[in-house]
């Protein structure tokens, strides 16, 4: 029988959780990948025999897991091993200035204090209040929830509470709103980078994205073997309840009769008879046709919708590393500003750009230097360009030399380039994500009106349902996650009916 049956498309979190709670609820479920393996953007690269996370790094909302796990009839602790931070980050701006974040949000006041002054580690305080008032309101209302129109937002925060859609800073922009709350630049230039967790820009975003900063306040774990044990877990559990996974079966037409989904057909010709879907890939696949015209409506184009930011990432195993690292790094562009007019108004890499290092052996007992080789990923922003724009190996060199000067400043001496590194581009994006044209993140959130622009779980089109990081509630592990528990439910909720 088709009508139990379930195709998701797409092996990324997204499509990992829908799969396992569908399976745990007894759907049949098959999970078709173009990849030869599971967890899309949440990859590892093997550098002699080492594994190195080469996507996401930062685990956080750690309840959000145990949610998805316990739907999917498991236990999160079962599967992962996981470590509290007790540093959440270094920054650095130059060799004399640094600053590290900590779980506990008062050593991280005295820390604010020390390096700028006892009043912006007071406004950091206050700072914590607010952003945890936006995550408050925004939690069950927005973040865990379907996605709602903005009347359906008020009325799920209450006409009573009406005030509080002002609490989430809207209208704001977020650099503007870290302008008023912290008068030293480098303090709005560490806070200002919360945006790019969604690849958009500090000056476009609104200040409601500053609810991460709470989130990330709220704890960072580390997984021991890395992320890619998080979409292992995920891939275990859904096969324990069922699951099938099919791997390099590309999806060429998802096939609707009298109007609803009827059948999947993929590169190979294989015909997957269903009557629901799950489409765990970037929206702009749906809208491109990549996936059949019949479905290329389901998106609504939109004017203003600008693609989120790519990235250029060097992997490699460093030796000799003598030099202050924790496992989360940043070491910031002297001109915060141009590094985004580069990026988004430009649309080119940047001079002198923003460095973001996981030292993935840097953790607990082993932040420390002198360690003989330590897996190291590097990350800077890019352009979303890579369909329309190839990039060479002298230019992606050029980068990395402009990489090492932000390092030198800092009075790092390093050189990936010596170091046997593994590099992507937007390019090699594009062809992992197609569509994407290399953005990481879909649409950048830029304007009150960008996250309502996401749609939500159900499509228009009876019996196929969305899921991933361009979908409501957004980018990011957590959320992409969450897009795949919503999606389940309602499908099963809509099979209740």
């Amino acid at each position: 029988m088709t009508s139990n049956r379930v195709i998701v498309i797409g092996a990324g979190i997204g499509g990992l959780v829908a799969a396992a709670i569908l399976s745990h609820q007894g759907y049949e479920v098959i999970v078709l990948e173009r990849a030869s393996t599971i967890g899309g953007k949440i990859r590892q690269i093997h550098i002699n025999g080492r594994p190195i996370d080469a996507g996401p790094t930062v685990f956080t909302m750690r309840n959000i897991f145990e949610g998805i796990f316990a739907a999917a009839g498991s236990q999160l602790d079962h599967h992962l091993s996981l470590q509290p931070l007790h540093t959440l980050a270094r920054h650095y701006w130059n060799e004399e200035q640094r600053l590290d974040l900590f779980a506990d949000k008062h050593q991280s006041a005295d820390a604010i204090s020390t390096f700028s002054s006892p009043s912006e580690g007071r406004n950091y305080l206050a700072f914590c209040q607010q952003t945890e008032k936006i995550f408050n309101v925004l939690h069950k209302s927005y973040i865990t929830a379907s996605r709602p129109t903005l009347l359906e937002l008020v009325t799920r925060i209450g006409f009573k509470n009406f005030n509080k859609l002002f609490d989430i800073k809207p209208f704001s922009k977020m650099y503007a709103s870290l302008s008023s709350q912290f008068k030293d630049k480098r303090l709005r230039q560490l806070f200002g980078r919360y945006s790019t967790y969604c690849g958009s820009s500090p000056y476009m975003s609104p200040a409601t994205l500053l609810l991460i900063a709470h989130v990330e306040q709220s704890g960072v774990w580390s997984i021991d073997g890395g992320m890619h044990q998080l979409v292992k877990a995920l891939h275990n559990v859904a096969i324990a309840n069922g699951a099938k996974f099919y791997f390099d079966q590309e999806v060429q037409e998802i096939n609707l009769k009298y109007d609803r989904v009827s059948s999947v057909t993929s590169k190979t010709e294989e015909n997957f008879e269903c009557e629901k879907i799950i489409c765990n890939t970037d929206l702009n696949a749906l809208a491109s046709g990549l996936l059949g015209s019949n479905v290329s409506n389901v998106i609504k184009p939109s004017k203003n919708k600008v693609n989120s930011l790519s990235a250029i990432t060097w992997c490699s195993n460093a030796t000799k590393i003598n030099f202050p690292l924790s496992m989360h790094n940043v070491f910031f562009s002297n001109n915060y500003e141009q590094e985004f007019n580069d990026l988004f108004k430009y649309k080119k890499t940047t001079d002198q750009p923003t460095v973001y290092i996981c030292a993935q052996d840097r953790i607990g007992k082993n932040d420390r230097d002198n360690q003989n080789v330590e897996r190291l990923f590097c990350l800077i922003n890019a352009p979303p360009n890579g369909e329309k724009h190839q990039y060479t190996k002298q230019e992606i060199k050029k980068c990395s030399m402009q990489m090492n000067e932000t390092f030198k400043r800092c009075g790092f001496e390093f050189d990936i380039n010596q170091h046997n590194a593994v590099a992507t581009s937007p390019s090699d994006f594009a062809n992992l994500f197609p569509a994407t044209n290399g953005a990481l993140y879909g649409q950048a959130t830029h304007g009150w009106q960008a996250s309502f622009q996401r749609p939500g779980s159900r499509s228009v089109i009876p019996g196929l349902y969305l899921a991933g990081g361009s979908v409501h509630p957004g980018p990011g592990i957590p959320m992409a996650a969450t897009s795949g528990l919503l999606a389940a439910n309602s499908l099963i909720n809509d099979d209740v009916r």
